[in-house]
């Protein structure tokens, strides 16, 4: 679609319009949309959708209302709050982030583009969001559904991932941002993606854009954007260990990088090695009973896993067990406030 034929058809009123007759004006964090706030959901709204985003959200900002409380909170006690979520470096990055604007800007966020990318997990679009949604500042935004909807509005063939083709992005982004509302044009922006020009079966009946739309035109909605080149999702396996003694379930603290980075979990057994030797290694005497648990399959964005689960019982006045510094008792009748992932989570629930 031409520049020239962009101009004759205003965009951002279209979309604004749109906005005022049926875009979402109730969502928490559109409640006092203060820089925090909306950064919150923001980070929370990466790679999860809305509706299960939102109880997250109000755990959190009640547990976290600010900056301060943010900032000096336990690690474990932020992550215990995002456990769920998943993609748990978001969850680290804005804790790191709150520690910084604490320290270097005292506890307020700075309201300039420059200043909040250089704040770990903030990116590009995640700045405009942040500044258009609580200022009223001019930035365009590029999350998913903005980026289908400009997708398949000028037909823009290539996958977004690609530097090229995502400047392209940038750039018609920017072009269609009003002079004035860019609070409610951002939501606007992101409320149309997720509620009509949705992934599959879009509703074009009743988007503002349909008459101008370059992908409805051609009858290919369907094809845009275009898809990232498909590969095959490879598979692990994981054997994971539940030593138990009365009510205590072993955990220990995973590296940061790397599969539930920074988060509590269950001794792994190294290479999927026979249960025998790490109990010959870690215990002074047999255990009470050993038991293979019906395995739990979990899908990762980029893999998928096979968890098999042994509980292996001991008696802790006969069986002595030494804990390395990231390893500790996890009481089931009265849980600590740790990061955990759901996986995890499930099997200590089933063992309860």
């Amino acid at each position: 679609m031409s520049i020239k034929k962009i101009n004759r058809f205003n965009f951002s009123k279209a979309i604004l319009n749109w906005f005022d007759v049926h875009g979402r004006k109730d969502l928490p964090w559109q409640i006092n949309p203060s820089p925090y706030r909306v950064w919150i959901s923001e980070i929370m709204l990466q790679q999860t959708q809305v509706n299960t985003a939102i109880p997250y959200y109000l755990r959190f900002m009640d547990s976290f209302p600010d900056i301060y409380s943010l900032s000096s909170a336990s690690t474990d006690r932020v992550m215990h709050h995002w456990s769920g979520l998943g993609y748990y470096a978001r969850a680290r990055n804005l804790h790191k982030a709150s520690k910084i604007v604490q320290q270097e800007y005292n506890g307020v966020i700075p309201l300039d583009f420059d200043s909040l990318v250089k704040l770990p997990g903030i990116g590009k679009s995640t700045a405009g969001a942040i500044l258009s949604l609580s200022d009223n500042q001019r930035h365009p935004i590029l999350d998913g559904n903005v980026k289908r909807v400009l997708a398949r509005f000028h037909a823009i063939e290539g996958w977004p991932g690609t530097k090229k083709i995502e400047n392209k992005f940038w750039h018609l982004a920017e072009s269609h941002l009003p002079k004035k509302r860019m609070a409610d044009y951002t939501q606007a922006m992101m409320d149309l993606g997720a509620t009509l020009c949705t992934r599959s079966k879009p509703d074009c009946m009743h988007c503002p854009l349909t008459k101008r739309c370059e992908a409805k035109h051609m009858n290919q909605q369907d094809q845009f954007p275009t898809r990232k080149p498909a590969k095959a999702k490879p598979h692990h396996r994981m054997n994971l260990i539940i030593l138990r003694t009365k009510n205590k379930i072993l955990l220990e603290k995973r590296p940061e990088s790397g599969i539930w980075g920074g988060l509590s979990s269950l001794p792994e057994l190294e290479n999927n090695s026979p249960i025998d030797g790490w109990i010959k290694k870690r215990l002074e005497s047999a255990p009470k009973k050993i038991s293979e648990m019906n395995p739990v399959h979990h899908a990762f964005s980029h893999y998928t896993m096979d968890i098999f689960p042994i509980e292996v019982r001991i008696d802790s006045s006969s069986c002595k067990l030494d804990l390395n510094e990231n390893e500790f008792w996890y009481e089931l009748n009265h849980p600590e406030e740790v990061g955990m992932a759901s996986p995890v989570k499930k099997l200590l629930e089933q063992v309860r």
